[in-house]
């Protein structure tokens, strides 16, 4: 029988790991915000532009590119990589109860290949484009894991606070991060750097911050052992086929999955792409962008928690509902933005950010509801296949759209179909019943 002290010890513990699970956000949203939505789309558009040929192309492995989308492709290609390489890091994960050394390893190769930016200069577009492939399928191997982690350090009841409150560390971090980048970026004519070394200074220094504030949780979590062996000692390959097929057998599941892969889609390609949209269609200039995005870091803070306190009086489901809502028609509206006008583009960056955080944030806690215990890691890897800036359709979408057209304003709103989409198949998931039949109980309401 359990006695009042021992439940007291173990809610001391849990939040004990709780606080340092919020620091892997802390950690690593920078790479998300710096990296991926600032800095790394227009200067590695502008290093492709520089290699390009007479008619703007470069030739990746003999391939014609459009120097203009070289980076959504690289995007693409890296998430096709992460399909392959995070399902099966996280089976071996869970299978030997080792997430926590896993997520070190990815974790560390994330941040030296995203610390090695600072020698992306001239026209070395093929090293920054393998160094971006390297980087982000990190970072999806280590954001699949600390989504792991959620349904160890919560119980169901705490989920949509914990994760609400994880995501606001996120954004917080890239806040204060996109502070000292836009004093960097502002002033370095009087540091005497050419504006170029600030950018890969800046890229630089988001790997460092990701691997010194990941010891935190590094130190914090703890490794579960594994509920129980697999069958035979099956090996990684075969573990993955074996999650795939038994997802097979709980529908719902697949079905939120679908929902998640469309919508998320789409709020990844705004995010990666907005830089790019803001300098090459909308002729902004980049401390322009730094500030909006900046705007988004605080307002999706902001955004997280006030979208995970209406979780509690409405259901998250009917949150995220509503979110999409407010995608599509803040997507749309970025048609119709003028050209060299910052304050249009502001504008957009508010409807974002109120929306982004909490959107994330509400979706990870509603999808660990619906997966069997002691496979979190194998769930949640096919969960981030379209999470974080890993997601593939979208910016093929987009970069097909601008190959075409050779217009972003195109590009963007050819993403609201994805909005539309995933509210269709969200609309269709009974989460309860969905909890129920992999065997949780998800808390009423929800």
């Amino acid at each position: 029988m359990t006695t009042t002290t021992e439940v007291r010890d173990e809610a001391a513990r849990r939040r004990y790991e709780q606080r340092g699970w919020y620091f892997y956000d802390w950690a690593n949203s920078v790479f998300a915000t710096s990296v991926l939505a600032v800095f790394l789309g227009p200067y590695l558009t502008e290093v492709a532009k520089a290699a390009a040929d007479p008619e703007g192309f470069v030739h990746p492995l003999g391939i014609p590119v459009r120097a203009g989308s070289y980076f959504a492709y690289v995007i693409s290609a890296s998430v096709l990589l992460s399909v392959l390489v995070v399902p099966v890091a996280a089976a071996l994960a869970d299978r030997r109860g080792r997430m926590k050394p896993t997520l070190a390893v990815s974790t560390y190769v994330g941040a030296a290949a995203t610390t090695g930016m600072f020698f992306l200069a001239g026209d070395r577009y093929l090293l920054g484009g393998v160094l971006l492939l390297v980087a982000n399928v990190a970072y999806a191997v280590s954001a699949t894991l600390c989504d792991a982690f959620l349904p160890h350090v919560a119980t169901p009841e705490e989920r949509d606070r914990v994760s609400a409150r994880g995501w606001a560390f996120g954004y917080v971090s890239g806040a204060l991060v996109l502070v000292a980048n836009l004093g960097l970026f502002l002033g370095h004519e009087r540091l005497g750097l050419t504006q170029g070394t600030a950018v890969r200074i800046c890229l630089a220094a988001a790997g460092l911050w990701w691997g010194l504030f990941a010891l935190v949780p590094l130190r914090r979590l703890r490794d579960r052992p594994a509920v129980r062996e697999r069958e035979g000692g099956r090996g990684s390959w075969r573990q993955l086929a074996h999650t795939v097929r038994e997802l097979r057998g709980y529908p719902l599941t697949l079905l939120f999955l679908g929902a998640y892969l469309l919508y998320n889609d789409g709020i990844q390609t705004v995010i990666s792409q907005a830089s790019v949209f803001g300098s090459e269609e909308l002729g902004l200039e980049q401390q322009t962008l730094i500030v909006a995005i900046l705007l988004v870091q605080i307002l999706a803070a902001v955004g997280a928690t006030l979208l995970g306190w209406l979780a509690r009086l409405f259901g998250a489901k009917r949150v995220v509902l509503g979110s999409l809502v407010a995608w599509t028609l803040t997507v749309s509206g970025g048609y119709f933005l003028p050209e060299g006008e910052p304050l249009w583009f502001f504008v957009l960056a508010v409807g974002i950010g109120l929306v982004l955080g909490g959107s994330q944030a509400l979706s990870r806690s509603l999808f660990s509801h619906l997966i069997p215990r002691g496979k979190e890691a194998e769930y949640f890897a096919l969960y981030q296949v379209s999470d974080r800036g890993t997601s593939w359709l979208g910016p093929l979408i987009f970069g097909l759209t601008y190959q075409f057209t050779g217009s972003y304003r195109d590009a963007i709103v050819s993403l609201v179909i994805f909005f539309a989409l995933g509210f269709v198949l969200l609309c269709m998931v009974p989460v309860q019943k969905a909890a129920r039949a992999v065997g949780n109980e998800a808390p009423g309401g929800i």
